[in-house]
């Protein structure tokens, strides 16, 4: 049976990717998981997998540096959250690719691919790596437009669910979790506000509070309660937002 590590500092991500190779690759053994760079080093030296499923942004050692330790001990696939600019990086090179979230239709085109290469000796992508490596670090460096959060990954129940970040109405924290608010469904993640504030688009999602950030095409109209604090109304829900007064001059002209 062909063998196979997953690496990505998000629980969530590892699970959801697990899922979907079951579905699309049953014969494919999961024999181990790493949360960073160094964890999938260890493990690709302890295993010797088939594949190496490596996330590139993970705390530490990332998937770049890890794959040129990793060399041809293993076939390497990213797991990319990039542009469009970066991904032609990756078509460059012998190295195969799964955009974040991994879709069962997109990930069956790689699974073909990989049981190709089960067929041939991993190719040493050193070469490659350092020529990505080199073009996305100055396409990020030179661009104006940061890369926003497009997708919260969320558990509904038992169901874990990748949601669009523009089909959120808004989040709202507590000591231990966050509410995750759509106009279908309620999720709850761990990710406090305080650092979803610097990952979403501030011009898609205002924050009015220390605990709420608010999709800004969910707002339906500004009120004040008896104490005089403002209100935010949110289109189709009846939830009242309260706006605190660092946030209030977001709603000057209303």
């Amino acid at each position: 049976m062909p063998t196979a590590i997953i690496a990505d500092d998000e629980r969530l991500m590892r699970d959801h990717l697990r899922l979907r190779l079951q579905q699309v690759w049953p014969e494919l053994e999961i024999i181990g998981e790493a949360r960073n760079g160094n964890e999938a080093i260890a493990l690709v030296q302890e295993h010797q997998p088939d594949f190496t499923f490596l996330d590139i942004r993970m705390p530490g050692t990332n998937g770049l540096d890890a794959a040129q330790a990793i060399g041809n001990a293993s076939h390497i696939v990213f797991i990319t959250a990039y542009d469009q600019y970066a991904v032609d990086a990756f078509e460059q090179g012998a190295i195969d690719y799964l955009l974040k979230p991994a879709e069962s239709e997109r990930l069956q085109m790689t699974v073909e691919r990989l049981k190709a290469r089960l067929k041939a000796t991993p190719t040493d992508t050193s070469s490659d790596l350092k020529g990505m490596l080199a073009q996305l670090t100055h396409h990020i460096g030179s661009t104006t437009k940061p890369v926003w959060l497009q997708w919260i990954q969320a558990s509904v129940g038992q169901e874990l669910r990748m949601i669009p970040v523009a089909e959120i109405l808004f989040f709202q924290s507590d000591e231990k979790y966050t509410r995750v608010q759509t106009a279908r469904y309620e999720a709850l993640i761990r990710k406090p506000v305080r650092d979803l504030a610097v990952e979403l688009d501030p011009e898609l999602f205002w924050q009015i509070h220390r605990s709420t950030l608010v999709n800004v095409h969910s707002i339906d109209g500004v009120t004040r309660d008896l104490r005089g604090r403002q209100l935010v109304m949110v289109k189709g829900k009846s939830d009242k937002l309260e706006v605190s007064r660092s946030f209030a001059h977001l709603f000057k002209q209303m």
